[in-house]
């Protein structure tokens, strides 16, 4: 059963930092590029950091570069997403998605919340 579950969600203020994480089973995760996504109410889902199976490759939404950062341990089936001075515009949910054509898979989502 494949199954992705994302935590690390919070609320922080402006300026300051959290580290996602969407821990994987069910598959074999070393072989799955992963992406984290978002969602803000009433806006369609983005793509925020993508990163390739060996995690060698990794590409960034120019709204995050230079303050996320996404990484992987396939020795975990784990992806992360570090978030640095996150912003008021950063509020969203996160999801994870994990890609192997011609298969995928969703997470369920973590709330981010970015206020003074």
């Amino acid at each position: 059963q494949v199954q992705l579950v994302e935590s690390g969600g919070g609320l922080v203020q402006p300026g300051e930092s959290l580290r996602l994480s969407c821990a994987a089973s069910g598959f074999s995760f070393s072989t799955y590029a992963m992406t984290w996504y978002r969602q803000a109410p009433g806006k369609v889902r983005e793509l925020v950091a993508g990163i390739n199976p060996a995690g060698v490759y990794t590409n960034y939404a120019d709204f995050v570069k230079g303050r996320f950062t996404i990484s992987r341990d396939n020795g975990k089936n784990t992806v992360y997403l570090q978030m640095n001075s996150l912003k008021f515009e950063d509020t969203a949910v996160y999801y994870c998605h994990a890609q192997s054509a011609p298969n995928d898979a969703w997470g369920q989502g973590t709330q981010v919340t970015v206020s003074s």
